[in-house]
């Protein structure tokens, strides 16, 4: 019985003692958000007055029903094959950008970081390095695939160069940032002990961080087919330019078939995706 009152002085509070700070950042993010909502002319209430209503019923009535003859079908087919090949190739020579440039801009793979302080030289390349992933990736994709257009003429070149560039930059950033924030303690004994800076990638970093690199090369993936139906809006090819053409001539049945066609090919990146992680898991 004489536990009652120290039971009575440990209960729960009937408030949230932290209500205070959650209503202060509640009402500091309606403050920050506002102006960026005006100045976007965020208004939402207007997708359901009734003359807008009435055109996107109308809008959506032309997607029915969808385009189904052989001819086209045949043709969806190609130009999807053809999407999935730009993706992939695009993210093959992504990777032949990215690798090497990780490997130099990797400050833990540095032999003369090992004292401590980088040693000048290495410093400045390292820096150059990382300023030429930021140049990269910083222009879109879709500005690389207008200025390879004009350079080497419609079709999936364009779109394959555009992807190449800007996730070349994308992967040796973040390649970088899983390799540097795991345990590098291994590698560094390595390097200590003679080994190359590749073996000590092959068997100090990669082993604790494959299964990480590997998730996000994937989603990359899945990303370059989203872009590369983009990129086609500009004439490199794929599914994408056969999507532009068909909704500049107002054929819904035929947009709608391919973009059911698209959702498809989303869904099997993240199928594959979903199998390697649980392999590599």
């Amino acid at each position: 019985m004489a536990s009652l009152p120290n039971a009575a002085r440990t209960a729960p509070p009937d408030r949230d003692p932290a209500w205070l700070g959650r209503v202060f950042w509640a009402c500091a993010a309606v403050v920050v958000a506002w102006p960026l909502f005006v100045a976007t002319e965020f208004r939402p209430w207007t997708l359901f007055e009734a003359d807008n209503l009435k055109v996107t019923r109308r809008f959506l009535a032309d997607f029915l029903p969808p385009a189904h003859s052989a001819e086209f079908l045949a043709m969806v087919a190609r130009e999807a094959w053809r999407t999935v090949a730009i993706a992939t190739v695009g993210m093959t020579l992504a990777l032949v950008v990215a690798i090497p440039l990780t490997i130099v801009s990797t400050r833990v793979l540095s032999v003369s970081a090992l004292p401590g302080r980088m040693a000048r030289g290495p410093f400045v390349v390292r820096q150059a390095v990382r300023w030429l992933l930021i140049v990269l990736r910083s222009i879109p994709e879709l500005v690389w695939a207008l200025v390879f257009v004009r350079v080497v003429g419609l079709g999936p070149t364009a779109g394959v160069l555009a992807i190449a560039l800007t996730y070349g930059g994308m992967l040796g950033k973040v390649y970088g940032e899983i390799l540097e924030s795991g345990e590098t303690h291994p590698t560094r004994s390595l390097l200590r002990n003679g080994a190359s800076r590749m073996q000590a990638l092959a068997f100090g970093l990669l082993p604790q961080n494959a299964a990480e690199l590997t998730s996000y090369t994937v989603y990359r993936w899945e990303c370059a087919i989203r872009s590369s139906v983009v990129l086609g809006f500009v004439g490199a090819g794929g599914l994408g330019q056969q999507l532009d053409n068909s909704m500049k001539m107002f054929n819904g049945g035929e947009v709608l078939t391919m973009l059911a066609v698209f959702v498809a090919l989303v869904a099997l990146a993240d199928w594959v995706s979903a199998g390697l992680r649980r392999a590599l898991g």
